[in-house]
C-alpha cells in the first residue's frame, strides 16, 4: 500500500473528514484492520487567511511549498492539498516536489465525466468561484460549462465559509440559504452542483436537495485510495 501524503489544516474541520474518507475506503477495499498509510502536515490557517485576503499567493505558494516537501521527505507517495481554494497554487507546489500532486479539480471533473455531466455548477470561497485556477481548469482541460452563483450568491457562499463552516457552525438557516443557491443554479440549468469548499459538505448533504451534489472532499479522497491501492497493492 502506498503511503498517502495530506497537507491539511486549511481548515482542520474538513481536513478531519479526509483523514475519516481515506481510511473508510481503505477498510472498504482491503477489509479487516487495514488502514490508511498517511503522511500528514497540518498548517496553522490563521495566517493564510490573511494572506488570501492580501492576495499574497506568491507568500502561500512559499508556505505550502516547504510544507509539500515536508510530507514528501516524511514519505509520503503523493500529496494533496486538502482544500480547494488553496490549489490556486497547486502547480508551484508540484514543480517544487518529486511525488505526483492529485489535483482536486481533476478528480472532480472525472466524476463529472463517469456521469455523463457537462454543465455544472460550482459553489466555493470566492477565490474559487470568480479566480480561472479552479472553473478555468475544468474548462479547458475537462471541456466543462460551468455555471457560478450571482455576485449576491457568491457573497453569502464566500462569508458562510470563512465565519461559520470553517469554525465548525452549523446553521440551518445558513443551510437554507445555500440550499436556494443551489436551486437557482438548477434552474439554470446545471446538472449537478460542486460543492467547492471542502468544508460545504459538512452544512449541505445530498438529502437536503434533488439536485445531485458532488462533494469534493469526497472524491478527492477516493482518489487517494485508489492512487493508494493501484497495481494491487
Amino acid at each position: 500500500m502506498r503511503t498517502i501524503g495530506l497537507l491539511g489544516g486549511m481548515s482542520w474541520e474538513s481536513t478531519v473528514g479526509y483523514y475519516r474518507a481515506i481510511n473508510e475506503g481503505i477498510k472498504r477495499e482491503k477489509g479487516g484492520l487495514h488502514s490508511a498509510k498517511i503522511a500528514m502536515v497540518s498548517v496553522d490557517f490563521a495566517p493564510i487567511e490573511v494572506m488570501q485576503q492580501q492576495g499574497d499567493w506568491e507568500g502561500m505558494a512559499a508556505l505550502l511549498i516547504e510544507h509539500g516537501q515536508q510530507v514528501e521527505a516524511a514519505g509520503a507517495d503523493c500529496l494533496l492539498i486538502c482544500t480547494n481554494t488553496m490549489h490556486r497554487v497547486a502547480d508551484a507546489v508540484q514543480d517544487n516536489i518529486e511525488i505526483p500532486l492529485l489535483h482536486i479539480a481533476d478528480a472532480t471533473a472525472s466524476a463529472l465525466r463517469h456521469y455523463g455531466i457537462q454543465r455544472v455548477g460550482l459553489l466555493g470561497t470566492a477565490f474559487t468561484m470568480e479566480q480561472s485556477f479552479y472553473a478555468g481548469r475544468l474548462a479547458d482541460q475537462h471541456g466543462l460549462d460551468v455555471l457560478t452563483p450571482d455576485a449576491a450568491g457568491r457573497d453569502i457562499v464566500h462569508r458562510i465559509i470563512y465565519e461559520e463552516l470553517c469554525l465548525g457552525v452549523l446553521k440551518d438557516g445558513s443551510r437554507a440559504q445555500y440550499l436556494e443557491i443551489i436551486a437557482s443554479l438548477d434552474e439554470r440549468g446545471a446538472e449537478a452542483v460542486i460543492l467547492g469548499c471542502t468544508e460545504i459538505g459538512l452544512l449541505v448533504k445530498q438529502h437536503d436537495t434533488p439536485t445531485r451534489l458532488f462533494d469534493t472532499t469526497a472524491i478527492h479522497a477516493e482518489a487517494a485510495v485508489a492512487f493508494a491501492l493501484e497495481n494491487g497493492e
